[in-house]
C-alpha cells in the first residue's frame, strides 16, 4: 500500500501541476507525483529547485515537455512495429515515430511559449532528421523533425522573427550579422535550441530494449546558423583532466591529433592505467568502415579496446554501437574494477545536431569535445574529411585539389556533389574557416549557458536511467535528466492519462489523423488549425516546402518522396489543403501548393 504523502510533497506536486498546466491540459495528463534525485548540486529552499537561466516556471514547463514527448512517443509511436518488416515498411514506421515525437514537442513548445517573457523567443537552430537515417537511401527523404527557423514566442515576437528568418532564407545580402543586429536592436532575447526529438529511431522501430530518448538543448542565445542544415562532424571527447595534462606538456590535442599522441597524454594523466583498459566508444558497422576503419585500426594497433555491441559497463548496462552518439558522453570517466583503473572515451563522428549537443555537454560533465566538419558523403577516411571541407569550391583548381586528396581522378558528378556539401555548410554559417572547432564557435557570444534535457523512452545503458514505466491505473513514470553548469538532476514524474482520453487524437498530428481517414470536413474548425497545420507541414515534409513573400508556404508535391508520404496519402493531403484553403481562405491565406 503506497505511503501517505507529506504536506510538503503534496505542495510540491501542486506547485508543479499549477506551473505546467498548459502542457498537462493539452495532453490530458494529471501529475500524480514528482521526485528529484540530485547527481550534482544541492536543492534550494522552496517548492521548485531552479538551476537554469530560464526561470523556475519555464524550467518546470520544459521538463514536462520533455516527459510528455517521451511518454507520447513510447505509447503511440508504433514501438517495435518494425520487427520483421521490409526496408520500406520499417522506414514508414520510423517516420511515423519521428512524426509523433516532433509533434508532441512542437505542441508543447507552442503552449509553453505563452509563458515566456514578452520579449523572449525559443528558436530552433539545429534539428536532427533532415538527412535520411542509417540504412535509408537518399530518395527516402528527410524524417519528420523540428529544424532551423521554427519560432515559439508570443504572436508579435514570433511574427517579427519569422520575417527576419524569411530574409535569412531568401535574401543573399541578409546574413547572420544582420539578423543578430536586428534582434538586439529590437531588444528581443532569442534562446537557441538544438533538438533531436527521437534519438535512435531505428532501435525504437525494431523494439530494442535500450536507447530511444528525446534530447532538447536550450542555449541563452541563438546559434550562428542561418539555414536548415544537417551534416556530419568528427568528434573526440576526453576527460578535462587529459586536456589539462596536454597543456602542461605543451601538446596540442584535438580531433586531428594522431591517436598515439592522445594515448601518450592519457597515460601521463593516469599512470597506472593499462592500455587494454582504455575503452573507446565509436560507431561501428559496415556502413562506417570507409570513414572510420583507419581510426579503429589506429587504436587497436596501440592495444586500446574498441567497444562492440554487448560490452558491459560497470553498472551492468550493455553498450550498443549501431547508433546513439550522445549518451556515451555521460559515461566518459574513470572507474576501478577488480583493482584496475579503467577509462572510457568517445571518438569518431556523429550527425551535426547530436555533435553540437554532445559538445555543449563539456562544461557540465567536466569533459572536452573537439569537433571537425565532415562532408555528407561516405567516400573518404576521417582524417581527410577536414581537408575536403576546407577547400574553396569556387577555385579553378577545386577538382584537382579534391582528386589529390582522393589520390584518383574524380568524375564531374563527384566534384559537383562535394562542391554542394561545402556550399550548404557555408550558406548555413557552419564554421569552415577553422580546421578544428569547439562548441564556442557556434555562438555569437563566446560565453554561453545551456540547459540539457533528456527524456528516456526506454532504459539507458550508459547512465542506468529507466525508460517509461507503467505503474498501473493509466499512470506512467517518466524520467527526465536536467543538466546545467549549476547542477544535474533526474526528475521522475508520475503522469496519469485522463480516463477516456484517446491517444490517437491527442498525440497524433492533425494531418496524420486526417490522412488516416478522420473526417476533417465535419469537425469544428478553429483558427488554431491554421497554425497547427502550418507547423505540421514544416515538420512532416520540410524539404518540400517553398517559402515566399513574408509569410507564405508553398507545398511542392512533386518534391515529396513517396517514402516520406506515400502517394495515396499525398493525394488525400492535397485534398485536405484544398478544402481548408477554399472554405477558410482568411485563416489559410499563407498556404499555396502545386
Amino acid at each position: 500500500m503506497p505511503q501517505e504523502k507529506s504536506m510538503e510533497e503534496k505542495n510540491i506536486i501542486a506547485q508543479w501541476a499549477f506551473d505546467t498546466r498548459p502542457i498537462l491540459g493539452r495532453f490530458h495528463l494529471w501529475l500524480e507525483d514528482v521526485k528529484v534525485q540530485w547527481l550534482r548540486g544541492e536543492p534550494e529552499e522552496g517548492f521548485r529547485e531552479n538551476i537554469s537561466f530560464v526561470g523556475e516556471r519555464m524550467e518546470c514547463l520544459l521538463v514536462v515537455m520533455t516527459a510528455a514527448t517521451a511518454l507520447g512517443t513510447r505509447l503511440f509511436g508504433r514501438y517495435a512495429e518494425g520487427v520483421e518488416l521490409n526496408k520500406k515498411e520499417i522506414n514508414q514506421v520510423k517516420k511515423e515515430a519521428d512524426a509523433i515525437s516532433a509533434y508532441v514537442m512542437s505542441e508543447s513548445l507552442w503552449y509553453l511559449s505563452r509563458s515566456l517573457p514578452e520579449n523572449h523567443a525559443i528558436m530552433v537552430s539545429l534539428g536532427e532528421g533532415l538527412m535520411p537515417k542509417v540504412g535509408e537511401t537518399p530518395e527516402m527523404g528527410s524524417n519528420p523533425q523540428l529544424g532551423f527557423g521554427r519560432v515559439y514566442a508570443r504572436p508579435q515576437v514570433a511574427q517579427f522573427l519569422d520575417d527576419k528568418i524569411q530574409k535569412l532564407l531568401n535574401e543573399k545580402n541578409y546574413r547572420w550579422e544582420n539578423f543578430y543586429r536586428d534582434i538586439n536592436k529590437a531588444n528581443i532575447t532569442v534562446w537557441g535550441a538544438a533538438i533531436d526529438t527521437l534519438e535512435n529511431t531505428s532501435r525504437f522501430a525494431q523494439g530494442k530494449k535500450t536507447g530511444p530518448l528525446t534530447i532538447f538543448h536550450l542555449f541563452d542565445q541563438p546559434l550562428s546558423v542561418t539555414k536548415p542544415y544537417e551534416g556530419y562532424m568528427g568528434n573526440l571527447a576526453l576527460p578535462q583532466a587529459v586536456m589539462q595534462k596536454a597543456e602542461e606538456k605543451s601538446i596540442l590535442i584535438n580531433f586531428y591529433t594522431p591517436r598515439d599522441k592522445v594515448l601518450e597524454v592519457i597515460e601521463e594523466t593516469y599512470p597506472a592505467i593499462r592500455r587494454e583498459n582504455i575503452h573507446v566508444w565509436t560507431l561501428r558497422g559496415k556502413s562506417r568502415a570507409i570513414r572510420l576503419q583507419k581510426l579503429w585500426d589506429e587504436w587497436e594497433s596501440l592495444g586500446v579496446h574498441i567497444l562492440d555491441d554487448g560490452w558491459k559497463l560497470p553498472g551492468g548496462g550493455e553498450v550498443f554501437t549501431d547508433s546513439g552518439t550522445y549518451m556515451p558522453n555521460f559515461a566518459i570517466k574513470t572507474w576501478e574494477q577488480e583493482g584496475q583503473e579503467h577509462l572510457l572515451i568517445c571518438d569518431g563522428y556523429s550527425a551535426s545536431a547530436e555533435a553540437m549537443q554532445a559538445a555543449s555537454l563539456s562544461p557540465l560533465l567536466d569533459i572536452h569535445t573537439s569537433l571537425a566538419i565532415f562532408s555528407s558523403r561516405f567516400e573518404e577516411s576521417y582524417d581527410q574529411e577536414a581537408r575536403i571541407m576546407q577547400l574553396d569550391p569556387e577555385s579553378k583548381s577545386f577538382a584537382e585539389d579534391l582528386s589529390q586528396i582522393f589520390q584518383r581522378k574524380l568524375s564531374s558528378e563527384d566534384v559537383y556533389n562535394y562542391q554542394e556539401c561545402i556550399h550548404d555548410a557555408r550558406e548555413a554559417g557552419i564554421p569552415l574557416d577553422k580546421r578544428n572547432i569547439v562548441a564556442d564557435d557556434f555562438f555569437p557570444e563566446k560565453k554561453w549557458r545551456v540547459m540539457a534535457l533528456t527524456g528516456y523512452m526506454l532504459d539507458d545503458p550508459y547512465t542506468s536511467i529507466e525508460g517509461v514505466k507503467d505503474i498501473g491505473d493509466s499512470t506512467y513514470e517518466v524520467n527526465v535528466r536536467l543538466a546545467t553548469r549549476r547542477g544535474d538532476k533526474i526528475i521522475t514524474l508520475a503522469l496519469r492519462r485522463e480516463p477516456g482520453a484517446s491517444g490517437e487524437s491527442i498525440f497524433n498530428p492533425l494531418l496524420t489523423r486526417f490522412m488516416a481517414g478522420e473526417d476533417y470536413q465535419n469537425r469544428p474548425v478553429k483558427i488554431s488549425d491554421s497554425g497547427r497545420i502550418r507547423n505540421e507541414l514544416q515538420t512532416l515534409c520540410s524539404e518540400s516546402l517553398e517559402h515566399f513573400d513574408n509569410n507564405g508556404i508553398r507545398v511542392l508535391f512533386k518534391d515529396i518522396p513517396a517514402d516520406v508520404i506515400p502517394l495515396d496519402k499525398q493525394k488525400i493531403l492535397k485534398e485536405i489543403l484544398a478544402w481548408y484553403r477554399k472554405n477558410h481562405p482568411t485563416w489559410f491565406s499563407w498556404l499555396d501548393y502545386e
